[in-house]
């Protein structure tokens, strides 16, 4: 397992290198001077010309990038022209709010996700199946925003069960964090349940007519570990897939529902970052969510062979 995660990750680096010059070169298309912004109303051209010596925006552009590549390879990302906080800093402060809200999504996509697609399965052609797909197509079509402002007038306005907005840190105090963060979190996590039980019901229905789920049914098995140990463990490999894409995902930051909750994550910081032109925050976000999704699939991988020990080291 170790030889293969090496060879994973060695195959993963021309895969972010490609990655970075895409990540500077679109920052360079981007509108507006970074330097103008830094230097405030004066704009002496004193000033102007020593930030761009500082900031090697005089050097060529393939300078400029090993510079910056250089850089993040010893975790220097630059600095926020915004804050003058480094950029590392701020992600560091901002991942885990966004990995807490990704896990709770992904934890509540997985327990209505996978049981409503193993049932639709089984049930195939009866009103349990059509229920479970009309749901599933209203989950997909609802879109985030409309579903949170209309949590947060029933749930908070009218019924005040749950705060509307704002974060507690979970060190802080667990029970108000998770209160603040279950409505973004079911926003979320509706969405993906909607993906996941369709994946899931696919592939339970491809399962379901193998041969081996036919032997165990003859050999008098019950229906519970026909399904579970033989049917769903063997469907599992599509759905792990899906799953890791989705929570890739999530950690690129949910834009429209953290701003809708005043959530400090990802999201909320690479949109604050793109109006503000602070292009060294936004670099370094997309670089990041492209590791994290790299990281995600290399889980993936070692996953399968976890669940099906027959699978090829290719």
């Amino acid at each position: 397992m170790l030889g293969f995660l090496v060879r994973r990750c060695l195959i993963a680096i021309p895969t972010i290198l490609l990655i970075s010059v895409f990540v500077f070169g679109l920052q360079k298309l981007l509108p507006g001077d970074p330097v103008l912004a830094m230097a405030g109303e004066d704009r002496d051209p004193a000033t102007l010309s020593l930030l761009r010596e500082k900031y090697h925006l005089n050097d060529p552009v393939p300078v400029q990038y090993l510079t910056w590549v250089g850089n993040a390879a010893t975790g220097d990302l630059g600095i926020s022209l915004r804050t003058r906080q480094p950029v590392l800093q701020l992600i560091g402060e901002k991942l885990p709010v966004t990995i807490q809200l990704a896990v709770m999504a992904l934890f509540i996509a997985l327990i209505i996700g996978i049981p409503t697609g193993v049932l639709s399965a089984y049930r195939k052609g009866t009103w349990v199946d059509w229920l479970s797909n009309v749901t599933a197509l209203s989950g997909l079509s609802v879109p985030n925003f409309w579903l949170g402002i209309m949590l947060i007038l029933l749930v908070s306005v009218r019924l005040g069960w749950l705060p509307a907005s704002g974060f507690v840190a979970l060190g802080d105090d667990p029970l108000k964090s998770l209160q603040t963060m279950i409505m973004p979190a079911f926003v979320l996590g509706s969405g993906l349940a909607a993906t996941l039980m369709r994946h899931t019901r696919a592939a339970m229905l491809g399962v379901l007519k193998s041969d081996y789920v036919r032997t165990a049914r003859a050999k008098g098995l019950g229906e519970r570990t026909v399904l579970v140990k033989h049917a769903l463990r063997n469907a599992l490999v599509p759905i792990v897939t899906v799953t890791t894409l989705l929570f890739g995902e999530l950690l690129g930051g949910a834009v429209l529902t953290e701003q809708i909750f005043t959530i400090p994550g990802f999201g909320k910081l690479v949109v604050d970052a793109v109006f503000n032109r602070d292009y060294a925050v936004v670099q370094g976000i997309v670089l990041c969510t492209a590791v994290g999704f790299i990281a995600m699939n290399i889980l993936a991988d070692a996953a399968y062979r976890i669940l099906n020990p027959r699978m090829s080291d290719a």
